[in-house]
């Protein structure tokens, strides 16, 4: 007489379960070995710092436009020294969730269009489109650090931030609202820090 056997459709599941597991784990390490990518949203604070600035001492607009433009794809070399001074080698990290991080980047630079023809049409638009727009990206980033709430929480609370601001204070388009997208990078910053510090990392279930 033959054992007992699982039946065949507990199988997959459990396969399914260890594969789940495996991969919140890998994840989350790479959450901790990388620090939660912050280099990024750093860079990311600073570009929005510098727009806030232009907007409080070039009073033309569409200049203001162009130049957030040209300059927006600064972002990325200036993670790139961010995370030379502080050691977090992002772009040489592979892990297994890595092949996500190109269609979430694709899937926001779809907002470009309506960038490019808010300022054909109406330029006061752009801020908000560039807030919201260039954000799309972050519970997908989230998700590959096992950290989806955070990164989020990023997204959510910039697009009702800038939304208010846009229309409820619309001399702040240009110098307030990016400054507060700044900030807001600035608080992910710290709050990716807490999270992913050492003495969190002993408490986490992939250290156990």
């Amino acid at each position: 007489m033959s054992p007992p056997t699982l039946p065949e459709t507990i199988i997959p599941m459990l396969a399914t379960t260890d594969l789940k597991q495996a991969l919140f784990l890998e994840r989350e390490a790479s959450f901790f070995r990388l620090r939660g990518g912050y280099p990024i949203p750093l860079a990311g604070a600073t570009w929005w710092a510098i727009l806030g600035t232009m907007g409080l001492y070039l009073h033309n607009r569409n200049l203001w436009i162009f130049l957030a433009f040209v300059t927006s794809g600064a972002i990325f070399p200036l993670a790139l020294l961010y995370a030379r001074l502080f050691k977090i080698d992002f772009m040489r990290d592979k892990t297994s969730v890595t092949d996500a991080l190109f269609p979430a980047f694709t899937a926001m630079l779809l907002f470009w269009p309506i960038a490019i023809s808010a300022f054909w049409t109406y330029p006061q638009l752009v801020p908000l489109i560039l807030a919201i727009g260039m954000s799309m990206h972050w519970p997908v980033i989230g998700w590959t650090y096992a950290r989806t709430a955070i990164y989020t929480a990023h997204s959510v609370i910039r697009a009702i931030a800038c939304f208010l601001l846009w229309n409820w204070f619309p001399s702040t388009r240009f110098t307030l609202l990016p400054f507060t997208v700044s900030a807001i990078y600035l608080a992910t910053v710290a709050a990716i820090l807490i999270a992913s510090a050492p003495s969190r990392q002993k408490q986490s279930p992939a250290s156990q």
